[in-house]
């Protein structure tokens, strides 16, 4: 009978694929936590809750949802059902707290993406978000025992947070969030999607009550994973949505823009202003030039004629020969001074031509190895780690001598799909600012299983100047963007200077 339901467990199913946006995102690493009873073969007990990746092998849940495998761990199956995909997995119990009220988990099969706990300051009336599996929607909606074990998305509800309290000597989060039996051990998140607590308890509503949940909070679970020597991804810069900072990056941008723009037209006020006192002194000088070579002539056709003068005068007094060489000699002066007369300058200054500004092109030069430092300020974050990173930039855009960039503009451009993760980054790389910047897509199964597909299989892993890889890999990069969704979820900024 257990092995049945062992193979149970291990049913194909197929996942709504996960939304692109903080809460989806935050949604592929949610699971649904089964346990099944199981004495002299015959089924007992049967419970369900939530739980959330914190490690792409490892779930954080409730202590009371897998109450029964920590008792009986011979008797009691854990099993693990992703939100998407087409498997559920085995686990077992690897840690448990039953005053936090928290477990972690542990199976093997699969790699989910974990999420981050926010380490910021949560407000009262912050809104925030609960992930799950409630058992009344199950109760409504599933057909046979085997829907129980098929990936299926969470539920979301929304709330707000009401403020932090004490429930039987643990800090727990009250929050307006809908939760209901089968939340338990589902996370607790603010609006990006950054994990601040872990659901656990409802209050029951009566005579028109409302009802509130009880999250285990932050700082329980920051310590019951650090006392399980489990690691874990935190985030503490302040929640803002994707468009208000590409919208600060554009006004940031266009500010630039319009600055560069003023400074080019106050530099061609200052060039056309030089240019106006260079012309009034280009043709000052010609007009000098032009009355001193008329000056010239009139000089040269005054010495000609007293040369003239000259030999007439030499003649008379019967100096024949001296008298033919004045003449000849004031003539050659005449004519030079005819010639000169003629040639002379026509006074109007000529500037030479304003060379065109030739479009700089993206800078090809090797920069060699870069250390590049996060820029919080910059960022949008919600589960990525923001530990600073090295670059080896080569020659052509090629990036630690195997993954070859693309020019866009003045700048050098890749979109990465990995196979190991569920993100598509586009990174962008500007020699000239030395910027580095990492907009990064969180995608669900199905969205990633189209990416890798229009990556194909080497993934342009290499560097190449040969004409046709190059092609290939710009009509490969084109196909993978417009299969992008309109928004990313993150964007890492870096400012990288030379290492060493």
């Amino acid at each position: 009978m257990r092995r049945l339901l062992l193979l149970l467990f291990l049913m194909l199913g197929w996942a709504d694929p996960a939304a692109a946006d903080d809460i989806g995102a935050t949604a592929r690493g949610v699971v649904r936590v089964v346990t099944i009873a199981v004495v002299d073969g015959q089924v007992v007990g049967f419970g369900h809750g939530s739980g959330v990746a914190i490690a792409p092998n490892r779930i954080v849940t409730n202590a009371h949802v897998v109450d029964l495998a920590e008792r009986y761990p011979d008797n009691v199956v854990v099993g693990v059902v992703p939100s998407e995909g087409d498997k559920s997995y085995q686990g077992r119990v690897i840690a448990y707290d039953a005053r936090a009220d928290l477990a972690l988990i542990e199976f093997t099969g699969a790699a989910l993406p974990p999420a981050a706990l926010y380490s910021g300051p949560v407000s009262e009336g912050d809104a925030v978000v609960a992930l799950g599996y409630p058992g009344n929607v199950d109760l409504a909606t599933a057909k046979s025992a085997a829907d129980y074990i098929r990936p299926t998305s969470p539920v979301r509800s929304e709330g707000v947070f009401s403020g932090r309290r004490s429930l039987t000597g643990v800090e727990v989060l009250l929050h307006t969030a809908s939760i209901a039996r089968g939340n338990s051990g589902g996370p607790l998140l603010d609006r990006c999607g950054r994990v601040i607590g872990i659901n656990s308890a409802i209050t029951r509503g009566e005579e028109g009550d409302g009802s509130f949940g009880f999250a285990i909070a932050d700082t329980q679970l920051a310590g019951f994973l650090r006392g399980a020597k489990q690691p874990f991804a935190t985030v503490g810069t302040p929640c803002t949505s994707i468009e208000e900072r590409l919208r600060a990056d554009a006004d940031a941008e266009a500010k630039t823009r319009a600055d560069a723009l003023t400074d080019a037209r106050e530099a061609a006020t200052r060039a056309a202003m030089g240019r106006e006192e260079a012309l009034a002194r280009a043709r000052e000088a010609a007009q000098t030039g032009r009355e001193n070579v008329m000056a010239i002539a009139g000089l040269l056709l005054v010495l000609g004629a007293l040369g003239i003068g000259g030999a007439g005068l030499l003649e008379s007094r019967g100096q024949r020969r001296p008298a033919l060489w004045a003449a000849g000699v004031g003539g050659v002066v005449m004519i030079a001074a005819i010639v000169t007369f003629v040639l002379r300058p026509s006074g109007e200054a000529a500037l030479p031509p304003v060379a065109a500004v030739a479009r700089p092109a993206v800078p090809d030069a090797p920069l060699g190895k870069l250390a590049c430092v996060f820029q919080p300020e910059q960022s949008r974050v919600t589960v990525s780690a923001t530990t600073d990173v090295t670059l080896d930039w080569g020659r052509g855009g090629c990036l630690d001598g195997r993954t070859q960039y693309q020019p866009a503009g003045n700048r050098w451009e890749r979109a990465l799909v990995p196979d190991a993760e569920q993100t598509v980054s586009v990174q962008v790389f500007d020699p000239a600012t030395r910027r580095y910047t990492s907009t990064r897509y969180l995608l669900g199964a199905q969205a990633m299983a189209q990416m890798r597909g229009l990556r194909g299989e080497d993934g342009g892993k290499r560097c190449s100047v040969d004409p046709v890889a190059i092609d290939r890999l710009a009509q490969q990069q084109a196909a993978i963007r417009a299969a992008l969704p309109p928004l990313p979820n993150e964007k890492l900024v870096y400012a990288c200077h030379r290492a060493g």
